[in-house]
C-alpha cells in the first residue's frame, strides 16, 4: 500500500494559538499567533530540523505575560512556501522583516533558536529598522571574531555540519533513517519525547522541506569564500546597540559552551547572558519554564508592556 503524501497541514498543530498565512517578500509564510494584537510583538524562529511547534511550550507563556507572539515557519519548511532559492541568511532576514510589517508592527523582538538564532542575530545588523531586540538560544553571535564557525561546534556538531555539505545524501538520511532523531539525542541533555521526534520527522517529509533545511546549512559553508559571505560577515561585525539576550545550555551537545558568549560580549553594548546548567541544545523544549522566565525577565527591560 502506497503511503499518503505528507502536506503542509501536518504542521498545523492545534493549540492555544491561531494559524495564519502571510504574504511577505514574494512568498507565503505560516505563523502560529497568540496574544493581544496591540501588545509588543515577539517573533520566534525555529532551529534546523524543526518548525514553529518547537516553541509550543514557550509561546503560550509569553502570550499570557502580555505579549503578541508569532512563531514562524522559516522559508522552505513546514507550512511556509518552498521556493527553489533564498536559503541564505540575508534573504531570510528580509522574510522576517516583511512578516513583521505584514503583521502591522513597526518593529519586533526577534528570538531565534539554533540556526534560527543566526537569523535573529543577523536581524539586528541587516534589518535594524524593524528589530527592537534580539534573543538567541543555543547560538553564539555569528561574527566569528574570536572563533571560526566550526570551532563554535562540538566535535559531533562539526561532523554533522560537514556531512550536510554532501549532495543529496543528507536529505535521504534525514528522511529514511534515524538521523533526525539521532541529532536530537546528541544535542539534548534532557531527551525529547519520541512523539515529538516523530512529529518533526513527519513535517520534514513535506516535499522539499528536508532539502531546503539542508540547503540553509550548505549556504553557511559555501558563502565563506564568496563576496556575499564577506559582505554578510562585515555587516555582522558592526556593534549592536539594541538590547540582546544570549541563552545557552551548559550541556549542549551540538554547540560548544566554551567561550560561547565571547563575540556577543565584544559587539553588543546592551547584552544579557545566561548559561543553564544541565540543559542541552533544545532549550525551549528541555526547559521551557526556565527559558520563558529568562526571556520574560529580559523582555521586561527590552520591550516593556505599557500599563
Amino acid at each position: 500500500m502506497v503511503a499518503k503524501p505528507v502536506d503542509y497541514t501536518a504542521a498545523l498543530v492545534a493549540g492555544p494559538w491561531e494559524h495564519q498565512f502571510i504574504a511577505a517578500n514574494g512568498c507565503r509564510f505560516h505563523v502560529a499567533l497568540a496574544g493581544d494584537k496591540k501588545a509588543p510583538l515577539v517573533v520566534l524562529l525555529h532551529d534546523f530540523g524543526q518548525f514553529w511547534w518547537s516553541f509550543r511550550y514557550v509561546l503560550p507563556l509569553l502570550a499570557a505575560a502580555g505579549y503578541r507572539v508569532a512563531a514562524l515557519d522559516l522559508r522552505g519548511v513546514a507550512a511556509s512556501d518552498k521556493p527553489p532559492h533564498g536559503y541564505d541568511i540575508p534573504t531570510r532576514t528580509r522574510d522576517v522583516a516583511a512578516v513583521i510589517r505584514s503583521l502591522g508592527a513597526v518593529a519586533a523582538v526577534v528570538v531565534g533558536h539554533g540556526t534560527g538564532g543566526e537569523v535573529a542575530w543577523a536581524m539586528g545588523a541587516l534589518q535594524p529598522a524593524v528589530t527592537a531586540g534580539v534573543a538567541a538560544f543555543g547560538c553564539p553571535h555569528p561574527a566569528r571574531l574570536h572563533h571560526g564557525f566550526l570551532k563554535t561546534l562540538t566535535t559531533t556538531g562539526r561532523r554533522l555540519f560537514a556531512f550536510a555539505q554532501l549532495p543529496t545524501l543528507p536529505e535521504k538520511r534525514l528522511l529514511h533513517t534515524g538521523l533526525l532523531a539521532a541529532i536530537f539525542d546528541i544535542g539534548a541533555a534532557i531527551p525529547l519525547p519520541d512523539d515529538a521526534k516523530a512529529q518533526y520527522l513527519e513535517v520534514l517529509k513535506i516535499p522539499f522541506a528536508a532539502h531546503n533545511s539542508v540547503e540553509a546549512l550548505r549556504w553557511l559553508a559555501r558563502s565563506a569564500p564568496r563576496p556575499d559571505g564577506h559582505r554578510y560577515r562585515l555587516a555582522l561585525q558592526r556593534p549592536l546597540d539594541i538590547a540582546a539576550l544570549q541563552l545557552h545550555g551548559a550541556a549542549d551537545g551540538l554547540v560548544a559552551a566554551d567561550e560561547v558568549f565571547a563575540d556577543a560580549l565584544a559587539l553588543c553594548r546592551n547584552l544579557t547572558t545566561e548559561l543553564l546548567d544541565g540543559i542541552g541544545h533544545y532549550l525551549p523544549e528541555e526547559a521551557p519554564a526556565e527559558t520563558a522566565a529568562a526571556l520574560l525577565a529580559w523582555l521586561a527591560r527590552a520591550a516593556p508592556i505599557s500599563a
